[in-house]
C-alpha cells in the first residue's frame, strides 16, 4: 500500500506534463512576447500587425517544412543550402514571370524543379558519397551563391506577377492571404504524411535507428534522398512566395532563412538527432521566431545583433535537447 502511494505521489501531474510539451511552450512564449511587444510599442499586437507577422512566419514556416523532414531523418541531417535555394528560386521565378501573370505557372514549375534537383544532388552526396549532411549542404550553398552571381551578373532582375503578389499579401479567403492558407495546407499534408503513411513511418524509423530500419527492409538511401529533394522543393516554394511578398528579387534574399529554419524546427520539439517530433510544433516555432525578431527590431537591435540572439538560442536549444539524444543513444 505504501509503495503504491509513493508511486502515485511520484507520478507527474497531467497539467505539468501538458505544459512541458514543446508546442504548448511555444504558444505560451508567443503570447508572452506579444504582450511584451504591446508594452514596448502600442499597436504591436493589433490584428493588422499580427496578420503581417503571420505572413512572414508562413514564409519561414514553408522553408522549415523541408528542414523539418531532413532533421527527422536523423544521422545529423541538416540542410544548410535552403537559403541559397530560396535566393535562386526568387531569381528564377522573377525572371520567368517578369511582371506577367501568364508566367506564374511556368515560374512555379521551374522553381520547384530546380529546388528538387538541388535536393537530389544533396541527397546523392550524403547517401552515395557518404559526405556528412552539414558539409554537403554547406558546399552546395557555396555553389549556389556563385551561381547566383553568374545569373544576376551583379544586378538583381525580374519582377513578381500581380497575381502572385495579391495571393501573398491580400485577403484571399476569410480575410486571410493565400500564403497563410497554403501554409495551413502544407501543415495538414505533412501531418497526414508523417502520421498516416508508410513513407512517414519510414522517416521516423530511419531517424530513430538507421541500422535497425535498414535490417527491417526500409529503403534508407531512397528515403533520405527523397527528404533532401522535398527540402529543396519547399525552399523553392518559399522563394516564389518571397518574391510575391517583396515584389522583386534582390541579392542573397534567402540567407535570412538558413539559421531560423533550423531553430524553428528545434523550438517545435524536433531534436537535431531526429527520430521524433513533427511539423505542428515547427509551425508554432516559426511564429515564435518571427515575433521575437519583430520585438528585436522594435528595440532597435540591428541584423548582427539579431543573428547573435538566434545563434545563442540555437545553442541553448541544442543543450536542452542533448539529454534526450544521449538517452536514445
Amino acid at each position: 500500500m505504501t509503495t503504491t502511494t509513493q508511486t502515485q505521489a511520484a507520478a507527474p501531474s497531467p497539467v505539468l506534463t501538458f505544459l512541458k510539451k514543446p508546442l504548448v511552450v511555444a504558444l505560451i512564449l508567443i503570447a508572452a512576447l506579444l504582450l511584451l511587444g504591446e508594452a514596448l510599442s502600442p499597436g504591436f499586437a493589433s490584428g493588422q500587425q499580427i496578420l503581417r507577422l503571420l505572413i512572414v512566419a508562413a514564409l519561414l514556416g514553408i522553408v522549415a517544412a523541408g528542414q523539418n523532414l531532413v532533421i527527422l531523418g536523423g544521422r545529423e541531417g541538416i540542410d544548410l543550402s535552403v537559403g541559397g535555394v530560396v535566393s535562386l528560386s526568387a531569381i528564377i521565378g522573377g525572371n520567368l514571370m517578369n511582371g506577367a501573370d501568364a508566367g506564374i505557372l511556368p515560374a512555379i514549375l521551374g522553381c520547384i524543379a530546380a529546388g528538387a534537383v538541388i535536393g537530389l544532388f544533396n541527397g546523392l552526396g550524403v547517401t552515395l558519397l557518404r559526405i556528412p549532411p552539414l558539409v554537403m549542404t554547406l558546399g552546395m550553398l557555396g555553389v549556389l551563391q556563385g551561381l547566383l552571381v553568374v545569373i544576376r551578373n551583379g544586378i538583381p532582375s525580374g519582377r513578381a506577377a500581380p497575381g502572385l503578389s495579391q495571393f501573398v499579401t491580400q485577403p484571399f479567403l476569410l480575410g486571410l492571404p493565400g500564403i497563410i492558407w497554403l501554409w495551413v495546407a502544407i501543415g495538414l499534408l505533412l501531418a497526414f504524411m508523417l502520421g498516416r503513411t508508410v513513407f512517414g513511418h519510414r522517416i521516423y524509423a530511419i531517424g530513430s535507428n538507421e541500422q535497425a530500419a535498414f535490417m527491417a527492409g526500409v529503403p534508407v538511401k531512397r528515403t533520405r534522398i527523397a527528404l533532401f529533394m522535398l527540402s529543396g522543393a519547399f525552399a523553392a516554394v518559399a522563394g516564389m512566395c518571397l518574391i510575391g511578398y517583396s515584389g522583386s528579387s534582390f541579392a542573397n534574399v534567402g540567407e535570412q532563412y538558413m539559421l531560423p529554419s533550423i531553430i524553428a524546427v528545434v523550438f517545435g520539439g524536433t531534436p537535431l538527432s531526429g527520430g521524433k517530433g513533427g511539423y505542428t510544433g515547427t509551425m508554432a516555432g516559426a511564429v515564435l521566431l518571427v515575433v521575437l525578431q519583430s520585438i528585436l527590431t522594435t528595440v532597435h537591435i540591428d541584423e548582427s545583433g539579431r543573428q547573435m540572439v538566434f545563434g545563442a538560442t540555437l545553442l541553448i536549444l541544442m543543450l536542452f535537447y542533448g539529454r534526450g539524444r544521449a538517452m536514445r543513444a
